[in-house]
């Protein structure tokens, strides 16, 4: 019961911090918004193509290209007819223009240079002319079933296309959901370190031990709020990006929050760790401040890292954001449970090693 009352103590002090509320509530969804939404353009699979410009000559003497011109300038594809004064394949080549078709009775030439603007007029070319010849055929065996055939609903294809692996990837406000909520739990380490501390600095640790309160207890009772809170204020922040950010937590939300659990222990008890092995107050905050900021910039909480090599590889692996940030975007994209294995197998490992040293250390001393 003194563990309860100990750890219920320590809940409602946190939550009555402003700067609490702040720091673990207020500023990881401003840091979302903020970061999700500059750095959109730099997670679309997508590449933006502008307007094309196309010359072209028609002697087939038919309306069929007439059509397809007037279809592909709703899609920016503009066409424009070559004069005299014009060398076409010399503006093509200056990159002036995209390309050049020359439509004939024999056929269709089309003149681009290489690159994203030439396939897709190639592609949007090889459809018309294919299409031109299915209409042609219908028309010298059954005319009567041109319009049907050409305006057939999807409903009736005999090819259907279904992607086994599609390519998921997260979008800048999933990915930023993900990083900064692994980043923010790790300065749970700060006010951790302070649970001890505290008390000593108040000068009610001696009250404390005075109490019929047994060490263990108050330890165990500290830790335990300590680890309510911040799994409070991560849930919190969890719920908001997916209400307001609408980002993806996948279909595995229990297990994430499981990996996310034994990161917070490893947190709590990295900060407990440190308040008993450094021998001033502000040391702790001061390591852990040091650690976690490199931990992000490496981690990718601030950018994403793509692929890195080197030396640079080597540091990014040694941050714990990298492998909590990799279990968790395997989990979601991927359903790849077994990924939260090294990641949970680590955090635990270290958290038991820190608190070893606290048990350890608190039983050396007199008091707190």
């Amino acid at each position: 019961m003194n563990i309860l009352n100990i750890a219920w103590k320590g809940i409602k002090t946190d939550f009555r911090d402003t700067r609490t509320l702040f720091f673990m509530l207020a500023f990881p969804i401003v840091l979302m918004l903020v970061l999700g939404s500059a750095l959109s353009n730099t997670f679309g699979d997508s590449l933006p193509v502008d307007d094309l410009h196309v010359l072209y000559q028609d002697t087939s003497q038919s309306k069929n290209f007439n059509q397809f011109i007037d279809a592909a300038e709703k899609s920016g594809i503009h066409f424009q007819k070559v004069t005299e004064k014009i060398n076409p394949k010399n503006k093509v080549k200056q990159g002036k223009y995209d390309g050049y078709v020359e439509v004939t009775p024999k056929g269709l030439q089309l003149y681009v240079n290489n690159g994203i603007q030439g396939n897709i007029l190639q592609g949007m070319l090889t459809s018309y002319v294919d299409k031109y010849n299915i209409a042609s055929e219908i028309m010298k065996v059954a005319p009567e079933k041109l319009e049907s055939a050409l305006t057939r609903e999807k409903k009736d294809d005999f090819i259907k296309e279904t992607s086994i692996l599609p390519n998921k990837q997260p979008g800048s406000m999933d990915y930023y959901a993900i990083v900064i909520t692994t980043m923010i739990v790790l300065y749970g380490a700060m006010s951790s370190s302070s649970l001890i501390v505290s008390e000593r600095v108040r000068k009610t640790a001696d009250r404390l031990i005075a109490s019929p309160v047994r060490r263990s207890e108050i330890f165990i009772g500290k830790v335990l709020g300590s680890l309510v809170s911040n799994t409070v204020c991560i849930l919190l922040v969890i719920l908001c990006s997916k209400l307001f950010f609408k980002a993806n937590w996948g279909d595995h939300l229990g297990m994430v929050i499981l990996v996310l659990l034994t990161e917070i222990i490893f947190a709590v008890s990295m900060g407990i760790g440190l308040s008993f092995l450094t021998k001033t107050s502000a040391a702790p905050r001061i390591i852990i401040m040091l650690f976690v900021q490199l931990a992000s910039f490496f981690g990718g909480a601030y950018f994403k890292i793509d692929n890195p090599t080197g030396i640079f590889k080597i540091i990014t692996d040694l941050s714990p954001l990298t492998w909590i940030n990799s279990a968790i975007t395997k989990m979601i994209y991927a359903n790849d449970l077994a990924a939260a294995i090294p990641a949970v197998t680590i955090h635990l490992t270290g958290a038991l090693i820190f608190l070893l040293v606290a048990v350890i250390s608190l039983q050396k001393r007199e008091g707190l």
